[in-house]
This record gives C-alpha cells, structure tokens and sequence, in this order.
C-alpha cells in the first residue's frame, strides 16, 4: 500500500530550527516561541512549505525508490544471504542513486516536524509514525543504519567500501547520514514527545561513538561530508550525555590528522589551522557552523579564532552579492580571492543555507548585528531564490546572470526543477524554510535583539518572565515597522533593533561591495509618537524603558534604490554596477523586457529609478498563479552590432525585479551585473 496515500497536506504553518545553544553569550529565541503572520511575505513562503513542498518532498520519497531502501534493507536483515542477493535487482548501484538518499527521508521528517511542533496534527504525526517504522526495521542490531551497504552487504553501493567508514573520508556518506538523522530525530522528539525516532538515531549515534574515534579498534577517520558535528552537539544539549559532545571534537579535532587530506572537504589541515574558505561549500559552511557549537560550547578560544578568520575571508572574498557561496562548478566549491563569475556561478542552494546557520551562530557568540545583515542578504537572495514561490520547483545551482541554457538539468534549459536525481537542495529546504521564525529574535540577559522585520506574534523570556509582543510590517517592501508590547511581565528591558547595514550604507561589512551612488539613507524610531535617539552598540539601537502593555514602537527605514559596485579585484564585475532597494538584489530578466538583450544594457552613470509596487508577475513554470513584487524601471541604452558591423547603441526603458522572483516565465537571458556608461543618458 502507498505510505504517501496516507499523508494529508498539512494545515499548519510556522516552524523553525533548533540547534544547540547552551554556551553561547547570546540565546536564539525559539521559533516555537514566533507565530508568523499568515499572508505576509514569510507567511507566504512558510505557507508554500507546508502545503507543496513538504508534501511533494514526501510522495518523491514514494516514488523515487527512497522508503524501499529501508524495505530492502530490512529484508536482508530478516533474511541474511537470501538467494536475491545474487540477482540484478539487488545491485544497490542500479537504483540507488546516491549513497546519502536516505537523508531525503530525514530532512523531510525534520520540516515536517517543524510544523508539527507548532500545530499538532494527528493524521500528520501518524504518517511519519509510519515512515518511521520502515526506518527502524533497516537498522542493523548494534544501531548501524545505512541502506547503502544493509542491502547486499557484500555488494554495497560503489561509493562505500567492503567494510565499515572504510570510505567514509571519501564518499559513503555514513556520518553524514547520521547528521541529518540525528537533526530529525531530534526535531521529532521536540514535536512530539514521542521518543520513537529519537531511539533509532541515539543507537546509530552510540554505535558511531564506539566504532569511529582515536582508540585502538577504532576507525579513526573524519566525516568526507560535514554535519554530523552539528547534530552530534545538538543531540548532547538534548539528552545531556557528553559522549556525543566528544565525539563531535573528535570529528573536528581529527581533520587533517588522518590519512586522508584533502581540501575539497577541508581535510588538508587541521581546523585551527585553516584560515579560508576553500573546496566544496557546503561541507565548509556546515563544519564551520559546527564549529561555532563546539566552540559555544567548550568555550575552546582557538576554534573561535578559526571560524573568525574564516567568516573574514567569506565576507571580503568569496561572497557573491546574493548572499551565495560557492564559485566554482568543479567541486561545488569556494573558488580564489575575488573569483566571483556571475553567468557560471555555482551558488548551490544548500551553501547558502549552511551560511545562515554560520552567521546565525556568529551572531550568538559575537551579538553583532553584521553578522545579521550577512545572514539578511543570503535569506533574501541566495536561500528563497532556490525554490519557485508556490514550492514546488528548485535551483541547485543560483548563478547571477543566465543565458537561458544550464547543461545539468535534462533539457538543458536554466529553469527551476520539481526533483533532483541528488536531491539534498529540495529536501534541505523542506527543513529550513519552515525553521525561519527563530532567526527573528534574540536575547542575553536583560536585552532582546530585534534581527529580522517580519510581521509576527512573539513570547519571548527576558530574564525567565513573558514578553509578548505583536510586530507588524511589509517589510522587505518597505521600510516601516510597528512593534506593539501585548504583555510584558519583565517590565524594564532593553529592546535592541538592527539597523541594517544597507540603512547605514554599508553595502557589506568588509570592502568587497560598496554603494556607487550619493544617496544618504536615514531612519527614525519613535515610542508611543515620540522620537527616541540612541548611539548604536554593535549596529543595534537601544530603547532602555519600563515597557507598558499598548507601547508601540515605530520603526521607519528610508529604501532608496541604491546602485552597487563591487572591489575592482573581482574582475567579471568590473565596469558594472548592481540595482538593490531594501534587502534585496534586483535583476534585469527577458520577461519584463520585451526585445531586449539584458546582457547588452548600459546603465547609465547616475541612473535614475522609479519604484513600482504591487507588479504582476505570472508564474508560467508553476502553479500559473500571479503573485506580485515590488519592480523598479529605469532609463538605460541597449548596445547592438548592426547589419554593417557597426556597433550602434539605442535607449531604451527598462525594468528590473527582486533576483528571488527570476525564473518564474520560462528560460530565458537574465543579470544581476549591469554594464555601467562612463556618461549620463543626458550628455
């Protein structure tokens, strides 16, 4: 029978994730704590999650072989040597695709989860209930479980090797399974109460803390693919047993000890050793943000030292203007200083969810709001770009400009895809878009940290007592924000609100972008009607009050549109200048220029633009609904080779839209760079 026959779309809507915080000097308050606004701009998004991708995620797990993994596996276990073994259709290279698909399975119970965390859901909690029982039955009796090798012990998956973790520094993937199984286990266990999974991941985790380490007996290798650091820190603050902790430094203590070194996955040396961002992107930014845990959480200073320097080097070298990570498609890697290609740009999607985790945990163990503005440009950019805005098509790969053509999909268009054979972007955005409310707050002591504008419902503990608040927004379309006291039992608090950097005309806190215009932004916030003024403390304003219930405050950032250019050391940006208003990074795209080449665009050197709000947008490639943007139109010149050879040049109007909204109308020629004229339109 279909598990996914069983399965109802979800009625439910605002999650979050939750990770380990007890060390850090700053707290993550938890999205369990932030109610999103339904029919808000992260309402929408949270919406989509839970009525399309989840679901799809799951019916994908049905239909792409995933959950029979875990059957096959359990047959083998209930009958060891069967005759099937021999047969063709036992060969786990034929029809498993990769040696991680079971964490499809996992990352989906996780967003899943999420939501049911907040909104219990009996039919929902039964379904995963079920898949979880297919789960348990393919783990191994001393808690091993990896359907890649269970299958046909003797023929397992070309990417493991003939014993346990023999590959692991290479491809099998085994501590990264676990990662992703321990981060749902734990997600579950938080929703539920229920210890069902929780069991299945601690007796895995157990069996990796006795078979992989230093000791004799033991196989000392590291993970080939990072997370199982994360998780492992997550799983000690959850259940308190310092054996998982350990083994979490051992993971990341042993890198570029062992015998394999590499810097594809940041095994060359060890990692207070490293002091750049290099190889594959995502594994760095996980091992980075686990890092920041163990860091948090050993209070160990160099590894603080290391993950600094590193976060240095992203944000002054490696850092596209989008928020991305990840130059290079050789490797899905970090490339050079400056190496930052916009039509080849990798920018997987997964990259830039492994940077929010980084600059989320940098935040609470610095409580400086650049790390929030970093963390804002990604979420804006780099991660919501990576899936359509009904949730039910995705990028792997976020490049910055396009030609319409992208040779790794099947039809060789650069257009959003329902599923990937490697699938790990769909699924990994089932478990983050959901986990975005407890990315809006923080506290320390007797201070909360206003991060993120969205429009909300909050309780949040300062210093152990309630604090209710109601924050109301448009926002990333404008700059106006209401945050009104619903309840306040811990009476005389700081309320500590970013001012982004792009308000302070900070494009990004290191010399890789810059504002190209003279526009002076400012803002203004008032309590109850009357202004306030405050000296910033790491870029956050401070109202230090007796807060009443009916206080409000109000919020005003002036959104410009402002024109960006990049370090000259970045040479594909050179001569061109890049159109933000707010948070976001706008494009020029075929579908809102008839008949024009965006490629051939000059803007002009003082570009003058008008703002559209509510332009109508048809998302042709999906569900064939119109949502709508705010858009920006602007004179600018179109270069052509005329019929003689000559080249000739034309003005023309043209319009730009948020980089998240692209590729909603088909494929087609799109940049975010725009060549800049050395004059006006008017010389």
């Amino acid at each position: 029978m279909k598990r996914f026959a069983a399965f109802v779309c979800l009625s439910l809507f605002c999650v979050g994730t939750v990770f380990a915080q007890s060390g850090y000097p700053y707290t993550q308050v938890p999205f369990t704590s932030v109610k999103i606004t339904p029919n808000t701009f992260w309402g929408d998004r949270i919406q989509a999650a839970r009525e399309v991708t989840i679901p799809l995620a799951f019916s994908k797990c049905e239909s792409e072989h995933r959950y029979k993994n875990f059957d096959m596996a359990a047959y083998t276990l209930q009958h060891p040597g069967h005759a099937g073994l021999k047969t063709p259709e036992w060969d786990v290279a034929k029809f498993m695709g990769f040696s991680f698909d079971d964490t499809d399975v996992y990352k989906t119970i996780e967003g899943a989860s999420y939501v049911l965390q907040t909104f219990p859901d009996a039919k929902l909690k039964a379904y995963i209930d079920s898949v979880l029982d297919v789960v348990g039955a393919a783990q191994e009796p001393d808690g091993y479980l990896y359907t890649a090798r269970t299958i046909n012990p003797e023929h397992p998956h070309g990417w493991a090797a003939n014993k346990r973790w023999a590959a692991e520094e290479h491809a099998s993937h085994e501590l990264y399974n676990l990662g992703h199984m321990v981060d749902a286990a734990c997600a579950h266990y938080q929703a539920t109460g229920s210890t069902k999974f929780l069991d299945i991941a601690k007796r895995y985790a157990d069996c990796v803390v006795r078979e992989v380490g230093p000791n004799p007996g033991q196989a000392c290798v590291v993970p080939g693919h990072q997370i199982a650091e994360m998780a492992l820190a997550r799983l000690y603050v959850l259940t308190g047993e310092k054996k998982y902790l350990d083994e979490a430094k051992f993971l990341l203590d042993y890198r570029g000890k062992t015998d394999h070194k590499d810097v594809y996955s940041q095994s060359d040396k060890p990692v207070v050793d490293q002091t750049e961002a290099w190889g594959h992107a995502v594994r760095a930014g996980y091992m980075y943000a686990g890092m920041a845990d163990v860091a948090a959480l050993l209070g160990d200073s160099s590894y603080i030292k290391a993950i600094d320097t590193i976060y240095e080097n992203i944000v002054s070298r490696k850092y596209y203007l989008t928020g991305g990570v990840g130059a290079r498609h050789g490797g899905e890697a970090f490339g050079a200083d400056y190496e930052l290609p916009n039509l080849t740009a990798y920018n997987e999607t997964c990259a830039a969810i492994s940077m929010v985790y980084l600059f989320e945990r940098m935040f609470l163990l610095h409580g400086d709001a650049k790390y929030i503005d970093c963390l804002e440009r990604t979420l804006y950019n780099g991660v919501i770009s990576g899936m359509s805005v009904d949730g039910g098509k995705f990028f792997y790969p976020n490049p910055l400009s396009s030609d319409g053509h992208y040779r790794f999909n099947a039809d060789g268009t650069m257009t959003r895809q329902p599923w990937f054979g490697c699938a790990c972007c769909p699924s990994n955005l089932c478990r983050f878009i959901p986990s975005m409310p407890g990315y809006v707050y923080g506290v320390r002591d007797n201070s909360l940290y206003v991060n993120l504008f969205a429009s909300n419902t909050a309780t949040i503990k300062i210093g152990g007592k309630n604090v209710t608040l109601e924050e109301t927004t448009q926002y990333p379309w404008d700059g106006d924000i209401s945050i009104k006291v619903l309840q306040n039992k811990a009476k005389t608090f700081n309320m500590m609100i970013r001012i982004p950097g792009w308000v302070q005309s900070k494009a990004v806190p290191s010399d890789l972008y810059s504002y190209s215009d003279d526009i002076f932004s400012t803002y203004d916030i008032t309590v109850n009607g009357q202004s306030v003024s405050s000296e910033l403390e790491n870029g956050y304003f401070v109202i230090n009050r007796n807060w009443k219930k009916g206080d409000v405050v109000r919020i005003h950032f002036d959104m410009p549109v402002r024109t960006v250019v990049a370090n000259p050391r970045v040479t594909d940006d050179r001569g061109r200048i890049a159109v933000e208003r707010g948070p976001l990074v706008y494009c020029a795209e075929w579908a809102d220029n008839e008949g024009i080449n965006p490629h051939h665009l000059l803007l002009p050197r003082l570009p003058q633009f008008d703002v559209q709000t509510a332009y109508s947008i048809q998302n042709t490639e999906g569900d064939g609904k119109t949502f709508h943007v705010t858009a920006i139109s602007a004179k600018a010149q179109e270069a052509a080779i005329a019929d003689d050879g000559r080249l000739t040049v034309k003005d023309v109007a043209i319009r730009l839209i948020p980089y998240y909204a692209w590729n909603h109308r088909g494929a087609g020629k799109m940049d975010v760079w725009l060549a800049r004229s050395l004059s006006g339109l008017e010389d």
